[in-house]
């Protein structure tokens, strides 16, 4: 992240870890559709869609499935795309920067933005995850809804599937 942005713990969720995975293949993972289903969300629950315009304002959508079979969809705008550095995305806008009105029907009802950021550390990589939320109340219920549990368990499943390529 910017080292500018300064995280605020009653705002902000963040998830950081060493893995030994080029930074270059984490991005290629984490920004084609093809590469990131497997991966992206916690098993037994399944990315079912995805789609990237991997440019500020470009379209991030992914759709997941719960183990009971219930569809989540998740829609959101590319901020920052930093070749094998920085990915960030919010799902307060849509593409082209167009202002989300509401969240209703989708799979998390707060709104946020979220960074990944990849260094070089050794033969790995330092991976850092952020998330920055508008207020307390949506922090807080995303910590609850297991963020670093659930991004761990995602980041393990993301080293595994990027072994296989």
């Amino acid at each position: 992240m910017h080292s500018h942005v300064r995280i605020d713990p009653k705002l902000d969720l963040t998830f950081e870890r060493v893995v030994d995975v080029p930074k270059e293949l984490i991005w290629k993972v984490w920004t084609q559709p093809e590469h990131l289903m497997p991966w992206f969300c916690p098993l037994p629950w399944r990315t079912i869609a995805c789609e990237i315009d991997l440019q500020p304002g470009g379209l991030f959508r992914t759709v997941m499935r719960s183990p009971e079979g219930q569809e989540f969809p998740n829609v959101g705008c590319f901020l920052e795309t930093i070749e094998n550095e920085r990915l960030t995305w919010t799902n307060a806008l849509l593409p082209a920067f167009r202002p989300v009105t509401h969240k209703a029907g989708e799979s998390v009802d707060f709104l946020f933005t979220a960074t990944i950021q990849l260094a070089t550390h050794g033969t790995g990589t330092r991976y850092t995850a952020t998330v920055r939320h508008g207020d307390e109340a949506g922090c807080r219920q995303h910590a609850e809804m297991g963020f670093h549990e659930g991004w761990g368990v995602a980041l393990n499943q993301l080293v595994a599937y990027a072994r296989t390529l």
